[in-house]
């Protein structure tokens, strides 16, 4: 217990000891925490359609007979028709074979690599990826090298001097970095896998109904062999997937211990994502025009003030750098009404804590703008 309380201590002398908010309930571009409310640049919900009631009260009326638990995992009783429904769907979204349903993103891309990268295999990671891909990487029991951030040519040299030392080689980037809202370049990718010989391994978590034409974020149509994104996030759901071609679902369905050893998500659950995708898939196109008209607005105001960031999409990263300053910030902020938590180490590098702005549909540019007057 002495060693737990020092190292808690120590994370507070560092600015870095973090507690769970107090949020009592969340509305169109709001927050409520501690009996006070907010305008909310903290969610991921980036369409808005977590907090639609009227979306809530639509599904609820057609589906209120559906089980609030599966009690077991898919492999036992856990599974129903309202997963293969899903699942379909979401192959359908993104031109490939098969889906398979994970209970967080988190699980998936956990589940992902480690169980495709064994004994004698390599991946070869994107330095920013999420920590859900570093922990699979570690957990398999293969061999795994970082490249530098979006770096190709560092990739490309990785590749030459040890691809040949290995069995089974995985590339894995994410396309639109959470931290950075910048995006990789999936072609170049894919020209290092094919000359390689690798596998590709996208995940699509932050673009995924936010980002590109057909709503399955950047790699729709690409010679991407698996690609992980999460209900979580734009969709307003819960819950995550990968798909890919039928060879390799099955072989996760049967190896993905993530998947397997984990009581599956309740069917209500999976009817909504399935809903939304295919019967509101118009409203959900609807929010992300929105969404897109907010974050072109939001860039010209960045450029017009001269400021300079890697972001090309809806996550705006403000970096300070010091962990202090940040928190100091990030409360001046909320004394005027802003809800923008500081994001510090471990989540981002040391050196780099910054104020992260997720931009929703919900969200508007004046107060964006009054953010950037205090922070700059």
């Amino acid at each position: 217990m002495k060693r737990i309380a020092e190292e808690l201590e120590k994370l507070k002398q560092n600015n870095q000891l973090r507690a769970i908010p107090n949020i009592e309930s969340k509305s169109d571009g709001k927050i409520i925490v501690d009996g006070i409310e907010y305008v909310n640049f903290a969610s991921n919900d980036y369409l808005g359609i977590s907090t639609k009631n009227e979306l809530r009260m639509m599904f609820i009326n057609k589906f209120k007979n559906l089980p609030l638990s599966s009690a077991s995992a898919r492999l036992l009783t856990g599974s129903s028709p309202e997963y293969k429904e899903l699942e379909k769907t979401v192959a359908n979204l993104f031109g490939k074979e098969s889906a398979l349903i994970f209970n967080t993103g988190y699980q998936a891309n956990l589940g992902v690599v480690s169980a495709l990268i064994g004994k004698g295999d390599v991946v070869f990671s994107d330095k920013l990826n999420h920590a859900s891909i570093i922990d699979g990487m570690q957990l398999s029991k293969g061999d795994f090298f970082r490249y530098k951030h979006l770096d190709y040519d560092n990739l490309d040299k990785m590749l030459e001097t040890k691809r040949s030392d290995y069995k089974r080689a995985l590339i894995i980037s994410e396309s639109v970095f959470s931290m950075d809202g910048d995006v990789a370049d999936i072609d170049k990718l894919i020209e290092l896998k094919n000359k390689y010989n690798c596998l590709l391994m996208i995940d699509e978590a932050h673009a995924f109904c936010a980002y590109g034409d057909n709503l399955s974020g950047v790699c729709f149509c690409k010679d991407v062999d698996i690609i992980t994104a999460t209900f979580g996030k734009a969709v307003g759901s819960f819950g995550a997937f990968c798909v890919s071609n039928n060879q390799i679902i099955s072989y996760l369905t049967n190896k993905a211990r993530s998947f397997i050893f984990s009581t599956s998500i309740p069917p209500i659950n999976i009817a909504w994502s399935n809903w939304l995708l295919t019967e509101k898939l118009d409203y959900i196109k609807t929010q992300k025009k929105k969404l897109e008209h907010l974050t072109k607005a939001v860039h010209v105001s960045l450029s017009l003030r001269g400021v300079v960031t890697p972001s090309k999409t809806h996550i705006i990263p403000l970096v300070i750098g010091d962990n202090e300053k940040t928190v100091k910030v990030s409360e001046q902020l909320r004394s005027m009404g802003f809800y923008i938590p500081a994001i510090r180490p471990p989540t981002v590098p040391e050196g780099t804590s910054r104020l992260r702005i997720s931009l929703t549909a919900d969200c508007r540019l004046k107060d964006f703008e009054e953010v950037l007057s205090v922070v700059l």
